[in-house]
C-alpha cells in the first residue's frame, strides 16, 4: 500500500499501474475538481521515493494526465460554442449579457495568462479549459500553456510529497489553506456582483 492518507482508489490505482496510474487520477481530477490534487501528486512523490515508480515518470505522466483532462474540457467549450454559452448564461438570473460580453473581451485580451497562471489555482485550474475551448483559443498554444502550468504546478507537488517522504500529507495542510483562501475571494467576488446587480438592475443588451 503506497499511503494510507489518500482515499482508497487512488493508493490501490498507483499501486497497481505505478506512474500511469498516477496520471490516470490526475486526468479524473481534472474533469472533477473536487477530487484531491494536492493528495494525488504528493502521494506520487511519496511513492517515487520508496521506489515504486520513477520520479520522472511521476512528473511525466501526471503532466500528461492534466493535459488529457484540460483538453477533455476545452472540448466541451468548443463543442459548447458561444451562442449556446450566452443564451444559457442570458437565463441565468442577475447576470447580464453584457456581463458575457465584457468577460468575453477580457479573455481575448488576457487568455493566454488565464490558462497560464489558472493551472496554478485551485478549482479554476479545471474551469479555466472551458472558456479557452468557447473562444476557441488555437489548440497548440492552449496544449503549450496547459503543459507549462501544469508541469509547473505538478512539479512543486510531487517533489514536495518525493522530499517529505513517510510526512507527505504535511502538504495538503498547506494546499488547503492557499484553497481556501482563493474560494473566500470567489465567493467575495460573487457577493459583489449580486449586490451591484441588486442595486443597479438591468436587462443588459445583446451583441449583434
Amino acid at each position: 500500500m503506497i499511503g494510507s492518507g489518500a482515499p482508497q482508489w487512488i493508493s490501490d490505482l498507483m499501486d497497481t499501474l505505478g506512474a500511469p496510474g498516477a496520471g490516470l487520477a490526475i486526468a479524473l481530477e481534472n474533469l472533477f475538481p473536487p477530487l484531491p490534487s494536492e493528495v494525488i501528486l504528493p502521494l506520487a512523490g511519496f511513492a517515487a521515493s520508496t521506489g515504486r515508480m520513477s520520479l520522472v515518470a511521476a512528473l511525466l505522466w501526471t503532466t500528461a494526465g492534466s493535459v488529457v483532462g484540460a483538453l477533455a474540457l476545452y472540448g466541451v467549450g468548443a463543442l459548447l460554442g458561444r451562442e449556446r454559452t450566452v443564451a444559457i448564461a442570458a437565463r441565468l438570473p442577475l447576470v447580464k449579457v453584457s456581463d458575457i460580453e465584457r468577460t468575453e473581451a477580457w479573455f481575448l485580451r488576457h487568455g493566454t495568462k488565464a490558462v497560464l497562471f489558472g493551472r496554478m489555482i485551485p478549482v479554476f485550474r479545471s474551469l479555466i479549459s472551458v472558456p479557452a475551448g468557447v473562444e476557441r483559443m488555437p489548440l497548440p498554444v492552449f496544449l503549450g500553456l496547459t503543459t507549462l502550468g501544469s508541469a509547473i504546478w505538478n512539479t512543486v507537488f510531487v517533489l514536495a510529497g518525493y522530499a517529505l517522504g513517510d510526512n507527505w500529507q504535511d502538504v495538503t495542510g498547506y494546499v488547503s489553506a492557499y484553497s481556501k483562501v482563493v474560494l473566500v475571494g470567489a465567493v467575495l467576488a460573487v457577493l459583489l456582483f449580486v449586490g451591484r446587480r441588486v442595486v443597479r438592475p438591468g436587462a443588459g443588451r445583446r451583441r449583434g
